[in-house]
């Protein structure tokens, strides 16, 4: 007899979970059926979304806040809890690893990486071609949106934003226009494309510009992606910074530019406004004193000197990039065995379901300090022996398990190639 349709769409769903979980990265299907028990983060990320919604009073600059945990503790398992919440209040979403290709210190590569996989409820499209098919010159919100970006007192914008912008209204050229989104979204744009469009439509002479500098564009692009994305209809965007531990593998410069980047994104970088924005990152529990404090690597007391030879601009921005991973993160609550406890028979649930198997209840197992009370080892050490089990009934699993940490030593694959980067005088193509 023929399954129901519900019946499997729910093993689907559930074995779609199981295979997340497998492989230690929880989908969005994991997280609605497992839950999440952080309620302190889970009540302080609804306050940062209220914030930055809030038209009538909206907050200066943006909103966030740092959750730190053990490795397998749970870090990324909120986040994705976090990310459903936003998109299901109307936020735009972005979820960026920091990683080789996404360095900290590189604000135009993580800036990118938020645009490429940002997120809109009910939508798999690409989020700036979304954005674009969403802006409507009749709203009052895109004529808000338009004088913000040509007042350049009030957004500090180049005049290529608001030109680009104004081309992207009126011309009929598709293959400009979609040039033009993909300059929002953190390309480069040549300042002869905007023109010759400009002249297109008749208004060349109400915009005189050269190309900015390229250091100049990403913050810029920035704070215009985040109004972008409030004249579409979205009350903000939030984004989701994991792995930030992993600035603890740059060298000393690096570091010091990532600390600025990280009190840029949280809203506490001076002179750096981007009302609507809210970001959550996560870091292990161990970093500030492996790296920031006289117990590690001693930045508090290197970093400044560090940056005064080449970078002495960022010097504040550091400071308090350092200060937020020392004092301002909030610990994800710890496991008790009760959770743990919960959690396991949750997802038997879940394995019974996807495989129409009754997965049997698995003996307690010894647990202390170490990696054994995370739930990422107990969730995986659980279906390993349910799936053996399943296939092989006799069988007597008994898993083995190692303890792993994240290292902090220096690697010199994360750093920038001599030539990957741009001169701060260099100029976007004419």
């Amino acid at each position: 007899m023929e399954q129901p349709t519900e019946n499997r769409n729910r093993s689907l769903a559930c074995r779609r979970a199981l295979e997340a979980l497998r492989n230690g990265v929880p989908n969005g299907e994991a997280v609605k059926m497992l839950g999440c028990n952080q309620p302190q983060a889970q009540a302080r990320f609804a306050d940062l979304l209220a914030g930055a919604a809030d038209r009538e009073n909206p907050p200066p600059s943006a909103l966030g806040m740092l959750v730190s945990g053990d490795f397998g503790s749970g870090k990324s398992h909120l986040l994705t809890h976090l990310e459903r919440q936003a998109l299901a209040e109307g936020f735009v979403c972005s979820r960026v690893a920091v990683s080789k290709e996404t360095p900290l210190y590189d604000l135009g590569k993580v800036f990118k990486s938020a645009m490429d996989n940002g997120r809109i409820h009910d939508s798999g499209g690409q989020l700036i071609q979304e954005l674009g098919q969403q802006l409507d010159p009749r709203q009052d919100a895109y004529d808000d949106f338009f004088h913000w970006a040509d007042n350049a007192g009030t957004s500090g914008l180049s005049p290529m934003f608001p030109a680009s912008l104004m081309v992207h209204k009126l011309s009929n050229d598709l293959k400009l226009n979609n040039e033009i989104e993909a300059f929002w979204a953190g390309d480069r744009i040549r300042a002869a494309h905007v023109k010759s469009g400009l002249r297109d439509i008749g208004r060349l002479q109400n915009y005189g510009f050269s190309a900015p500098k390229l250091a100049e564009l990403p913050p810029q692009q920035m704070r215009f992606a985040v109004e972008l994305i409030k004249a579409a209809g979205y009350k903000g965007w939030v984004v989701l910074l994991d792995e930030i531990e992993l600035i603890g593998q740059y060298s000393l410069l690096k570091r010091g530019q990532s600390y600025a980047e990280i009190a840029r994104w949280l809203g506490q970088s001076v002179g750096q406004a981007y009302p609507g924005l809210v970001t959550v990152g996560a870091v292990t529990e161990d970093f500030a004193s492996a790296i920031i404090s006289s117990d590690g690597k001693m930045d508090r007391d290197y970093v400044e000197p560090r940056l005064a030879g080449k970078r002495g601009d960022l010097i504040t921005s550091a400071k308090t990039g350092m200060r937020l991973l020392e004092q301002e993160c909030l610990p994800l609550n710890p496991l008790t065995d009760a959770d743990i406890r919960s959690t396991l028979e949750t997802l038997r649930g879940i394995y019974r379901d996807a495989y129409e198997w009754d997965a049997p209840s698995l003996p307690e197992r010894a647990r202390g300090a170490g990696h054994q009370q995370r739930m990422r080892y107990n969730v995986r050490a659980a279906i390993n022996e349910w799936d053996l089990l399943r296939l092989y009934p006799d069988a007597q699993p008994d898993t083995q398990s190692e303890e792993f940490r994240p290292g902090y030593e220096e690697n010199p694959d994360l750093q920038r190639r001599p030539d990957d980067a741009d001169g701060d005088g260099a100029r976007a193509r004419e």
